[in-house]
């Protein structure tokens, strides 16, 4: 993990791209619900900041085009990116939230709904998983997203302003690792960037920072 973030340069190619994948910033939700795909949830004082942050850390960057969910949270994470560079957000729908049929309600424990029997039949099946949109779907969706900015910025870098299931599926579906996995090992951060290396079509690497630091995994904010 490193706080600077990587930067398109030359290869054997000639075309180097990046396609950094970022997670929105800090959410203004003092109910405390996961509020998913609902729309009116704005960034946080501390969000504003966070998008901020990764914008000064973008400044000095070749960005090329900045893309992002339709979700609130995430056009205002994006907002100063494009600002500093003098783009136009795209809006992307293959980046928005992983669908949740627990939209709307509290899931923490001691007062949330995971303590009612009537909706336990949701978990029934964790691996696929059975309260939401499966987790291949958000893989190839958000894989979706990733090759139309990497298209549109060859030879440069993008910016992708999405969520923290879908960022971190599309991470594990690239790196070969089973999708279902522990929500408390996610390494993804509020506002964190995990750039995609691109030589030509081939996915070189995968680097993660946080350039607006480190926050816990299971800050609700997905």
């Amino acid at each position: 993990m490193s706080e600077k973030i990587i930067r398109s340069s030359g290869t054997r190619t000639g075309e180097h791209t990046v396609v950094h994948m970022m997670r929105h910033g800090e959410v203004f939700n003092p109910s405390g619900i996961l509020y998913g795909r609902l729309p009116g949830f704005a960034l946080s004082e501390t969000g504003r900041g966070q998008a901020q942050a990764v914008a000064d850390a973008f400044a000095d960057h070749e960005i090329a085009a900045v893309f992002a969910s339709p979700l609130q949270r995430a056009q205002e994470t994006a907002t100063p990116i494009a600002t500093s560079h003098g783009l136009e957000i795209i809006t992307n729908d293959d980046l928005i939230e992983a669908d949740n049929a627990f939209e709307g309600l509290k899931v923490s424990v001691g007062d949330g709904v995971l303590g009612r029997p009537r909706h336990w039949a949701k978990l029934r099946d964790p691996f696929t998983p059975s309260w939401g949109e499966p987790y291949i779907q958000i893989a190839h969706r958000m894989l979706g997203a990733a090759t139309t900015a990497r298209d549109a910025a060859r030879g440069s870098e993008v910016v992708c302003v999405s969520h923290q299931l879908p960022v971190y599926t599309l991470r594990r579906f690239l790196e070969g690792q089973r999708l279902w996995h522990d929500p408390r090992h996610r390494q993804c951060s509020l506002a964190s960037v995990t750039s995609l290396v691109y030589d030509g079509d081939a996915l070189i690497d995968i680097v993660y920072s946080e350039p607006a630091g480190a926050t816990d995994p299971l800050i609700r904010g997905a």
